[in-house]
């Protein structure tokens, strides 16, 4: 399979195709094919690879696919995946001893990761770390230290043991906000199932009756159990309900992708959605107020420059399982992709013919966990310059769900 590099003389750019079955459920796309794609981004320093919905098995399976074989052939040795610290080292010990299962490390996990498809990723890294002992591959979270299901379990064991009375209003605040580590909590108020009150109100509250507690046994014991309930805090307010936005805390995570490569010297492949991933600023058709705003991958863009290469997969249509996503309007980039009629496809934007064709504005669809079909012509991100944003498109014709663990 080559590449055209000359304009073609119809209304689309130049494309490479990638061969699979029509519905591509669960097929392995062409391995010549991502070859040519590890090949043609192996240069970068960081490579961000976003996928538009966390529900897909094939834009997830072409993401793992490409990041096999920049690990195999290319020396990439580290993913970086939009989780916390802790979450993240769970998942680097599987892979680095095998300890328990990658069902097991992905228990504390974000919940878009616990997928039979993120464990089966996880397995394999595990064999090339076993076949590559002192090359091995890391994973690590670009999100700082945060609070986890066990943390609300210590706290309510200390107010069992220092003041029992009070143990039923403490748990009063906790229960409730940590139904937000399975399900966030703007995913709960989309679905209507939230309990109400803002869960931020809820942890600063559990926090204020702690402090009034006596303290029992150890000082050193009271001292952590306020250090895990600042956590819990922590999480709440920055949480996308906390913040009030979807953004994200972009320059700590670039910041966690850069300090990790400089300490390690290792070359990284980032997986996030492409609101994250784009190389340039966006805008949220959800929150079209707040204007552009600074991504991950813009200032990954900003420190690396043509170091950092941006990837971008999408769909067109399809039922993802938690929904069932319709054909995009005409002006979104997804339609425009879907002219083409093959199953799954790609373009490299950075070729000057594929470029001039795609220079300027463009919307990408985006699917995530508040999705509504009935507002779907909101449900997008909107970028200045298309080829300022992403360096290769991938666009799968037709999606189908990933298999979530129990």
């Amino acid at each position: 399979m080559t590449h055209d590099t000359t304009a073609p003389q119809d209304s689309r750019p130049s494309q490479g195709e990638l061969t699979a079955p029509q519905h591509t459920v669960a097929v392995p796309l062409s391995g010549a094919t991502l070859d040519e794609l590890a090949e043609q981004t192996a240069a970068a320093t960081v490579i961000g690879i976003g996928e538009s919905t966390r529900f897909s098995r094939e834009t997830f399976e072409v993401r793992a696919q490409l990041f096999r074989r920049l690990v195999q052939r290319h020396g990439f040795r580290a993913l970086a995946v939009q989780d916390s610290a802790g979450a993240a080292a769970d998942l680097d010990r599987y892979v680095h001893t095998g300890e328990g299962s990658a069902e097991s490390a992905l228990d504390g996990a974000w919940r878009p990761w616990r997928t039979a498809e993120m464990a089966a990723t996880l397995e394999w890294i595990r064999a090339f770390n076993q076949d590559h002992p002192h090359d091995p591959v890391r994973i690590f979270g670009v999100k700082p230290l945060q609070a986890r299901p066990e943390d609300y379990d210590a706290v309510l064991d200390h107010v069992r043991d220092a003041a029992p009375e009070r143990w039923a209003e403490v748990s009063s605040h906790l229960e409730p906000i940590r139904t937000a580590h399975h399900t966030e909590e703007h995913v709960q108020r989309a679905r209507g199932t939230h309990p109400g009150r803002p869960f931020v109100d809820h942890a600063r509250d559990a926090l204020a009756l702690i402090r009034s507690l006596p303290d029992v046994g150890r000082a050193d014991r009271a001292d952590d159990i306020l250090a895990r309930l600042r956590l819990i805090v922590d999480f709440h307010e920055r949480s996308v309900a906390g913040r009030g936005n979807y953004a994200g805390d972009a320059a700590v995570w670039a910041d966690a992708v850069a300090d990790f490569r400089r300490r390690t010297g290792l070359r990284v492949v980032y997986w996030d959605g492409i609101a994250h991933t784009s190389a340039a600023p966006v805008t949220l058709g959800l929150a079209p107020e707040r204007g552009p705003q600074p991504s991950v991958g813009s200032l990954l863009r900003e420190r690396y420059g043509t170091g950092y290469v941006s990837v971008a997969i999408g769909f067109h249509h399809g039922d993802l399982g938690v929904v069932t996503v319709p054909e995009p309007a005409q002006d979104l980039l997804d339609a425009m992709l879907g002219e083409a009629e093959s199953a799954a496809h790609w373009l490299d934007l950075r070729l000057d013919a594929v470029r001039r064709r795609w220079d300027g504005p463009a919307k990408a669809r985006v699917v995530s966990g508040i999705y509504d079909p009935s507002r779907d012509a909101a449900e997008h991100l909107a970028v200045a310059n298309l080829t300022d944003a992403f360096d290769v498109l991938i666009h799968i014709r037709q999606a189908s769900p990933v298999r979530w663990l129990s």
